[in-house]
Formats: structure tokens, sequence, C-alpha cells
């Protein structure tokens, strides 16, 4: 089986593949909290939440993680809790999405990379709701799809394939998707690669380790494979059958 830190590829997935600050360079716009829906209190404190979360974004901008850590944990309470009175809201559902994944990538960036994979988790299905809503949101489908790799990569670590098998299947699909509407995305076929080899070592289908040996190949020929990707990419090359 191929061997990787899982840190490291969960870190350059978070912060580098797509980080939320990439992923959003215009910062998120928070919804406004409708009074009928929250009580009082909760209103005061949704719109505080939407004040510490602006101010996070902002702190992770300019580089400071732990600030902007600090900001998320305050204001994600007030946000899971409007996504309880009203979870058909799409407003709130993708802002809660949003605010755990610019927390997960601020604790990537201050080394914390046990939080990840909870934050992941609970992001999931939020992101999942996101994407099904907006199936033409590329954006928010490539930051699915880094989920699903990166909760993939977390389950096969701990030896868990039967746990990273339906994580790295849907995020095939979803990067197939995002390649076949954008064939150069370098991204999009990184996600792709990652999902093809994770899926090779949890599945016996020969044909999944063939397809994965000859994109490694092909991404190390051109130089578009990242640096999460190029140590498995590099052994599962070997494998490649030779050019005709």
């Amino acid at each position: 089986m191929l061997k990787t830190s899982f840190a490291a590829m969960l870190v350059a997935g978070a912060v580098a593949v797509v980080s939320p600050v990439a992923a959003q360079e215009t910062p998120v716009e928070a919804p406004a909290a409708p009074a009928s829906a929250l009580t009082e209190a909760q209103v005061v404190a949704f719109n505080k939440a939407v004040a510490d979360f602006t101010e996070g974004q902002k702190l992770q901008q300019a580089g400071n993680n732990a600030g902007a850590a600090t900001k998320y944990d305050a204001a994600l309470p007030a946000i899971r809790d409007a996504v309880k009175a009203e979870p058909a809201n799409m407003n709130y559902v993708s802002f809660l999405g949003n605010a755990l994944y610019a927390q997960a990538a601020a604790k990537a960036g201050t080394g914390d990379v046990n939080a990840l994979v909870a934050l992941f988790t609970e992001a999931a299905p939020y992101w999942r709701k996101v994407v099904d809503s907006k199936p033409e949101d590329a954006v928010s489908r490539t930051i699915y799809t880094g989920i699903l790799v990166q909760l993939g990569n977390a389950a096969l670590s701990a030896q868990n394939k039967a746990g990273a098998d339906p994580y790295y299947r849907e995020a095939v699909e979803f990067a197939r998707k995002s390649v076949a509407a954008s064939a150069q995305d370098a991204v999009a076929r990184n996600q792709l690669l990652g999902g093809l080899i994770g899926l090779s070592q949890t599945s016996e289908d020969a044909a999944v380790r063939t397809e994965a040996a000859t994109l490694s190949k092909m991404m190390l020929a051109d130089g578009s494979v990242d640096a999460a990707n190029k140590p498995a990419a590099q052994a599962m090359a070997g494998s490649a059958p030779a050019a005709g």
C-alpha cells in the first residue's frame, strides 16, 4: 500500500489545493438573520457571529491563522443554531459550510491537524447540499471534492479501507464532472488523481488502478501533479503501461 503522511496530505489539501481564502477571493457575505426564524437572543448571537466570521476572514487573509481560528470558534455556535432553526435555508447551510471549511484551513495553518477530520466530517453534508442546490457551481464542487478526498485519506491512514472507499468514489464522481467542464483545470485534475489513487488502494478494480497509474504518468510528464499527490503518483506511474 502506498505510504504518505496523512498530516502532510491533509494540510496540503486544506491549504494548498483549495483554501477558503483562495476559493473565496471575495469575502463570503453572511446572510441576515430573520427574527421570525430565530429567537431574539439567537438573532443577537447570529449578528455577533457574522461580525466574528468577517473579522476571521480578514485575519486569515492577513496570514493570522491563530487569530482567525479564535474568531471562527466564536462564530460557529450561533451559525449552527441558525441551521438547526431553518435547516432548509440554503443561505444558512452555505454559511455554516463556509465557516467550518475556513476553520479547517485556519487550524491547518496553525499546525493543528487533529481538528481537521472532525471539521471536514461536519462540513461535508452541508457542502453536499450546496453542490446539489447549485450543480453548475464549480467552486463549491471543487471544495466539496477536496473535503471528500481528505476524509478518504484520513480513513485510509487509519487502515479503514471500508470507510475510505465511499469518500473516494464520491470524490472521483465529482472530480470527473469538474474535469469534463474544464479539462485543463489543474486543481480538478489533481482531485481526480487523488481520488483515483485512494480508490486504487480501497478497491480491487484493476481498471481503477490502471487509470490512476496512467493519469499519474501523464501528469508527472506535463508537470501538473501537485505536491500532495506527487509521491503517490510517482509510485503509481511505475505500474502504468508504456505508451505505444
